[in-house]
């Protein structure tokens, strides 16, 4: 045997008796009480969150060796294109798929994302952010003008813009990086203000653009913004959020005009 393949060998022998050590927040139920566990999870190289969340579900035993049962956690493409599998990573809000263990210090902590309601262990419901995207209206109504053909298109230049606002996978990371986003306000967070950019600035959803900007203009709406710029770092996708809340903000700013002088006070 070459040296060459003894010390393959050998790497391969270490890196199986090597263990990644965990530390999970759980929660059995939405009313229960949470609590820690430990898990120790065998080395694997390459290796990310959910699969030692894999391996963890396939033998549920803890760190001190006792049988309990499986961590609950979503996931779906595990290429960070779905948003399914955002916790909190080390305390920072993350896609799990694309956390790899050698990127953490260890124990690696995780922990449901507190923005919102836990159903169990890693898994949140999100219904209050998607329950957001009907307020602002956030499509293009089908109205019958499509049996017209094609319609105006968007400028090349536009178009590459509204390419990087279209990114957003509603993950729900920005919300829960934000500190305006909590249970004390019914802000709908910087998400959903970059996507009412994106539905208007399409040739076809401008149509609907007051009816969106009206929503921003409503309790929870942009003025709940802080302007804390949280969620621009943590967008996993690098959507320019802070720069469609500016946006958002010049165009609420004109629709109020827009509103004041369309109305009884307008002068001739």
């Amino acid at each position: 045997m070459s040296e060459n393949n003894t010390a393959v060998q050998e790497k391969e022998q270490q890196t199986s008796q090597k263990l990644v050590k965990f530390e999970i927040h759980r929660q059995d139920t939405p009313d229960s009480k949470p609590y820690w566990e430990k898990f120790e999870v065998p080395y694997r190289m390459n290796m990310n969150v959910i699969s030692a969340l894999m391996e963890i579900r396939r033998n549920p035993v803890n760190a001190e060796g006792k049988k309990t049962t499986p961590v609950s956690w979503d996931m779906n493409c595990l290429e960070e294109v779905c948003g399914a599998c955002s916790m909190v990573i080390n305390g920072r809000p993350r896609q799990s798929c694309t956390a790899l263990v050698d990127q953490f210090t260890q124990p690696i902590r995780l922990e449901p994302m507190r923005t919102f309601p836990v159903v169990r262990d890693l898994i949140v419901d999100r219904d209050f952010m998607f329950d957001s995207l009907k307020k602002i209206k956030a499509w293009i109504p089908i109205d019958g003008t499509y049996d017209l053909g094609e319609g105006p298109r968007m400028p090349e230049r536009k178009r590459q813009w509204a390419y990087e606002l279209s990114k957003c996978m509603t993950c729900g990371v920005c919300l829960e990086a934000c500190p305006n986003v909590n249970d004390k306000t019914n802000f709908i967070g910087p998400a959903l203000l970059s996507q009412v950019r994106l539905f208007n600035t399409h040739p076809t959803g401008a149509m609907n653009k007051d009816e969106r900007l009206e929503a921003l203009m409503q309790d929870g709406g942009i003025a709940e913004c802080g302007n804390s710029q949280n969620c621009v770092v943590a967008c996993p996708k690098g959507i320019p959020l802070t720069t469609s809340i500016a946006a958002m903000n010049r165009a609420t700013s004109v629709q109020l005009f827009k509103n004041f002088f369309g109305s009884d006070h307008m002068v001739d």
